[in-house]
């Protein structure tokens, strides 16, 4: 029997496996990772283990920063409606998110990106949850 957890584990279990190693490589062309801002470029795959551990839905909103667009954000509504955004930290400079869609179904298998990032993201987390 494994022991429980509770979202806060789980929310410091994820910021444990944040690195230079798991981050976006579109958000480093923008700014380096630094562990001064270790939620930048993390949302999708964030979201992906959160979703992986607590179900739910993938959200996606547009990022805005000055009139141009600079990419997009993710982020989980868990089953019941509650809103679990961990990385929304990231954004410093007065970046603005969209409001969210729900995104469609998730790929089954293979990410068709950041699966390496995903998969030691992933590792850390459940390592350090005991699972």
């Amino acid at each position: 029997m494994t022991t429980p957890w509770t979202l806060g584990d789980v929310e410091a279990a994820i910021r444990a496996g944040w690195s230079a190693e798991t981050c976006s490589p579109d958000d480093v062309e923008r700014a380096p990772w630094t562990a001064g801002n270790p939620a930048w470029g993390h949302c999708d795959i964030t979201a992906l283990v959160v979703q992986d551990l607590c179900g739910g839905d993938l959200v996606v909103g547009e990022v805005w920063l000055d009139g141009e667009q600079q990419g997009f954000h993710t982020w989980n509504v868990l089953p019941g409606g509650v809103v679990i955004d961990l990385t929304r930290e990231q954004f410093r400079l007065g970046q603005t998110v969209t409001a969210g869609r729900v995104m469609g179904e998730r790929p089954v298998g293979r990410l068709p990106r950041r699966w390496e990032e995903y998969q030691v993201l992933r590792r850390r987390v459940f390592e350090r949850l005991g699972l």
